[in-house]
């Protein structure tokens, strides 16, 4: 498939997003693909170098007749989100993503695709290859880690670019420039906990919940997807008020980045309150499984039979993790005054671990305001606080205010409408850009942002629609060959 994959138009972009998806990238593990790209642009005798922190940084002279326009750097990031159905058995670490299409959408065999960002990092590696397309200076940066921490970004030093403008290649709507962004905090919390011995006449049992469809934790924050943590919590919550259950494990999510799409847990119950318990479980499970039955047709939450664990949580430390995970915020927490539809500020509760006494919950606070940002991660602060946990913030990185004057905004806004016979949405979003970071070593750049059109990132269902990557090909180049003069 990955051969059919690469007749699609254009035949350069889609070969190199092919050639890149051979190498494993996962986010802190991108030895692999910084090496890839050093060869890539060595093999071009071009200008390449690599920072002390990973980026990887090419340029390329412009050609005849471009060389008195602004110099342009464009930036996507060579990390990807490595996500997978519970069922795919498949290695992040070792093998390429296996892609095929599926009418005008190209998808992963079960796996996140990794078109956030390739996609970009294809169109900029098709750039630098080419021979016939006019283009003024261009440098190309390649960030690593931006998908668990930007710390690419944020190493990068002020001096080592010379691009006068930036094309930040990572907004995931085809229709939509990009003008600003959220930025975010990692929130966790953490505590020690007694365990027991589990009580005798005690039965087990595991529930999972599965069947989610995640996302991503800022773009689709707003769309009333389920979050396996927080139902996983609802279901061990009721029954331990009804049936006084001991938990044992729990183990959901993962990628703070990332809405939860599975957790299981184990736990223990009194015998003689099985019956009660299990009529229970089934009613409780279809009225969380009708609340979502619109954004979450597939939710699977299954109870089965477990062997006996030996020990179980201790009773006050339970009932606090659950009180505390309960109270958390999850989801949008303010919606924006200053765009309209824009989520300001949101929690994802992504990942909650219990096991071996020992409780970690890892969350990821947004927001466009960074004071309102702060003001959430201080409220799940106190939240978890008062469940027995002592909690860090790590990880915080600004959002990118907004210009609506910008210079390159204007030649976006024209080129699309002169191409494309419609307006586009000029908007800021809810993800996390690497802009609002690289502006802070290089607040004199323009910068805007832009990209085909990808579905479900940070998701096994992730795809690219293969009519937009055409679209946002023609526009990019159109966008060179208009850039402003000096």
């Amino acid at each position: 498939m990955r051969n059919e994959l690469r007749t699609l138009e254009p035949t350069i972009v889609w070969n190199k997003f092919a050639d890149l998806n051979e190498v494993p990238r996962p986010s802190k593990k991108e030895e692999r693909v910084i090496q890839f790209m050093i060869d890539f642009g060595k093999a071009l005798q071009l200008e390449t170098f690599k920072d002390e922190v990973g980026n990887v940084i090419i340029r390329k002279p412009a050609t005849s007749g471009m060389e008195n326009r602004k110099s342009i750097t464009l930036q996507s990031h060579l990390d990807m989100v490595h996500q997978k159905n519970n069922d795919t058995v498949f290695d992040f670490d070792t093998q390429g993503i296996e892609m095929f299409i599926d009418g005008d959408w190209v998808r992963a065999k079960g796996t996140t695709l990794g078109a956030d960002n390739g996609m970009g990092v294809a169109a900029i590696m098709a750039l630098l290859e080419s021979t016939d397309i006019p283009h003024p200076p261009l440098e190309a940066l390649f960030t690593i880690d931006e998908e668990t921490g930007m710390t690419g970004a944020m190493g990068l030093k002020g001096g080592v670019l010379q691009g006068e403008i930036l094309l930040n290649l990572d907004t995931e709507e085809d229709d939509e420039i990009d003008i600003g962004c959220a930025g975010g905090i990692d929130v966790t919390a953490k505590r020690d906990y007694k365990e027991k011995a589990t009580p005798a006449g005690h039965v087990a049992y595991a529930i999972h919940v599965n069947g989610l469809n995640g996302g991503h934790s800022g773009m689709d924050i707003h769309k009333g997807l389920g979050n396996a943590n927080k139902i996983m919590n609802r279901l061990l919550h009721n029954h331990y008020v009804k049936h006084q259950i001991r938990i044992a494990s729990i183990e959901g999510g993962g990628l703070r980045n990332a809405i939860p799409r599975e957790s299981s847990a184990i736990f223990s119950i009194d015998q003689f309150q099985k019956q009660k318990f299990e009529e229970n479980f089934k009613a409780l499970a279809a009225v969380i499984k009708n609340e979502l039955s619109i954004t979450e047709p597939k939710l699977q939450i299954t109870l089965t039979s477990e062997d006996l664990p030996k020990k179980v949580m201790d009773v006050s430390a339970q009932e606090e993790l659950l009180k505390g995970i309960y109270a958390a915020h999850n989801g949008v927490y303010a919606m924006s005054v200053a765009f309209a539809d824009l989520v300001e500020t949101s929690n994802n509760i992504a990942r909650v671990l219990v096991n071996d006494g020992k409780i970690t919950i890892g969350c990821l606070t947004r927001s466009s305001v960074d004071s309102a940002k702060m003001d959430l991660a201080e409220a799940l602060k106190a939240t978890f606080e008062l469940a027995g946990c002592q909690v860090t913030f790590k990880g915080n990185y600004p959002g990118w205010n907004p210009n609506p004057n910008s210079d390159i905004l204007k030649v976006l806004k024209n080129t699309y409408e002169n191409l494309f016979h419609e307006t586009p949405r000029v908007v800021a979003c809810h993800a996390g850009l690497e802009c609002g970071i690289l502006g802070q070593n290089y607040p004199d750049m323009d910068m805007i942002s832009f990209g085909p059109t990808i579905q479900g990132a940070h998701s096994p269902d992730e795809r690219v629609q293969i009519s937009s990557v055409q679209k946002f090909w023609r526009y990019l180049l159109a966008i060179l060959a208009a850039g402003p003069k000096r």
